[in-house]
């Protein structure tokens, strides 16, 4: 389970960052940054991938109301441009500013998820796996899985086809056979290669 060992070995306000969306064919990538509250942290809180769909929601309702929370999106076409690497690192940057500028100052450390870190000012260490490791990268995790999901059954409304609302655009069975049968919509990464060699438009 993710503790706060790495948090209290840093100058305060830590943040957590982490992301969710790098893999999908269709759809935005994520990034959430969380600074936890002092007392009354949400028990439960683990990586994102560990826990259920409702486990999620009710995690990132409760971080929502009692953690200082910045979120970062970075939309498909943006990312066929910058490619999926920088524009993950944009989402985390994205995420990190909205968060200083709720707090009105720069963070006095972040933990990033991963290995890499984003072009900042901030002091700032890369954890890999750090989402099973710090409470704070775990509660981001959270956040930024549960605003994605949210997005891609949003989406799933106007592209019923594709099944977003089970797969979120991962290239799920049932989203592969969509592209075929159905085409490209506006959402897609068109230089994810599943994406790429498909020749029909929406």
């Amino acid at each position: 389970m993710p503790g706060l060992k790495h948090e209290k070995l840093c100058v305060a306000p830590v943040v957590g960052v982490d992301e969710a969306g790098c893999a999908p064919l269709a759809g935005p990538v994520v990034a959430a940054a969380v600074i936890l509250p002092a007392k009354g942290i949400p028990r439960g809180i683990d990586d994102s991938k560990k826990l259920s769909a409702s486990e999620r929601e009710r995690l990132h309702d409760r971080l929502r109301k009692c953690a200082v929370v910045g979120v970062g999106i970075v939309e498909n076409d943006e990312i066929d441009v910058l490619n999926i690497y920088w524009a993950r690192m944009k989402a985390m940057t994205l995420a990190v500013e909205q968060l200083c500028a709720a707090i009105g100052c720069d963070p006095g450390h972040v933990l990033v998820d991963g290995n890499r870190l984003p072009r900042w000012r901030y002091a700032a260490t890369a954890i890999v796996r750090g989402d099973g490791i710090s409470l704070s990268i775990a509660a981001a995790s959270i956040v930024a899985k549960h605003t994605r999901d949210q997005i891609m059954i949003a989406h799933a409304e106007t592209y019923p086809h594709y099944g977003w609302q089970r797969n979120k655009g991962y290239p799920a069975p049932e989203h592969l056979r969509a592209l075929k049968e159905h085409g490209i919509t506006p959402l897609h990464r068109r230089s994810f290669a599943p994406v790429a060699q498909t020749v029909l438009p929406f």
